[in-house]
C-alpha cells in the first residue's frame, strides 16, 4: 500500500532523520506532479532485483504453493492488463518487472480496497493519489482507472528510485513509506537491503519477499 503525503517530506527527512544518507549521493524525492514524463532519462533495465537468492527460495516455493489458485487466477487476468502496464513503465524508464507490484497489491483488481482506504490496482491512498494528479472526490475516483493509476504509480516509483537507488528499497518504501526505510538505513548504517531489512517493519520485509515470489512465478515457472 502506498503511504500518503511522503513525496513532499522526503527531502526534509533525509536531512533530519538520516544525515549520513543526505550526504551519500541519494537524490531528493522531488514533488511528483512537477516531474511528469518530460526530460526523464531511462533507468537501466535489470531483473536482478526481482531474482530471489538461494536462501530466499524456501519462502518463494512456500508462497507459490500456498497461493497457487489465486496466482493462476491473476495470471489469466494479467492478459488484459500486463501489456498496458509495461507500456507505461517503459515510458517512465522503469523495469517491466514492476508490474508484479500491482499483483501483490490488488491481484490486478481495479476495485480493490484495503481496510485503511487504499484503493485501486496500485492501492493508492486518497491524499497520495491527489498529490500524483488523480481526481479523488465524491464525483469520481481515478484510483480505479487502471491506466491513470498505473501512470501515477509509475511516477511515484520513479521518484522513489531516484532517492534510494535500489529497487528492493523502493518496494519496501512503497509499502511502508520512505521514513521506515530511512530509519533502517540509519540503524544499520547501510544502504544494502539484505543488511538493513531486519530493521524494517515485518510487513515491508514480507512485501518484498512476496514480490520476488510473484516475479519468480510469472517469469521462471510460467516461461
Amino acid at each position: 500500500m502506498l503511504n500518503s503525503n511522503v513525496p513532499f517530506v522526503c527531502s526534509l527527512l533525509l536531512a533530519l532523520v538520516v544525515p549520513s544518507a543526505a550526504n551519500s549521493g541519494l537524490a531528493p524525492l522531488a514533488k511528483t506532479r512537477m516531474n511528469m514524463e518530460t526530460g526523464s532519462s531511462p533507468i537501466e533495465k535489470t531483473v536482478s532485483f526481482a531474482l530471489p537468492g538461494q536462501d530466499e527460495m524456501p519462502y518463494v516455493h512456500s508462497y507459490i504453493q500456498e497461493n497457487d489458485e489465486s496466482l493462476l487466477a491473476v495470471k489469466q487476468r494479467s492478459k488484459r492488463y500486463f501489456k498496458m502496464i509495461e507500456t507505461v513503465l517503459q515510458r517512465f524508464g522503469l523495469p517491466a518487472e514492476l508490474k508484479y507490484l500491482a499483483v501483490i497489491e490488488s491481484d490486478l483488481k481495479s476495485t480493490a480496497t484495503s481496510r485503511v482506504g487504499a484503493r485501486g490496482p496500485w492501492q493508492l491512498m486518497a491524499s497520495t493519489a491527489q498529490d500524483l494528479g488523480l481526481k479523488v472526490d465524491s464525483a469520481q475516483d481515478e484510483r480505479t482507472n487502471f491506466y491513470k493509476s498505473t501512470r501515477a504509480a509509475a511516477l511515484y516509483l520513479r521518484d522513489l528510485h531516484r532517492t534510494f537507488k535500489d529497487w528492493r528499497l523502493v518496494l519496501a518504501a512503497y509499502n511502508a513509506g520512505p521514513l521506515p526505510v530511512f530509519r533502517a538505513m540509519q540503524r544499520s548504517k547501510s544502504t544494502d537491503f539484505r543488511v538493513l531489512e531486519r530493521y524494517l517493519p515485518s510487513e515491508s520485509r514480507t512485501h518484498v519477499k512476496r514480490f520476488m515470489a510473484t516475479a519468480y512465478y510469472f517469469d521462471a515457472l510460467s516461461a
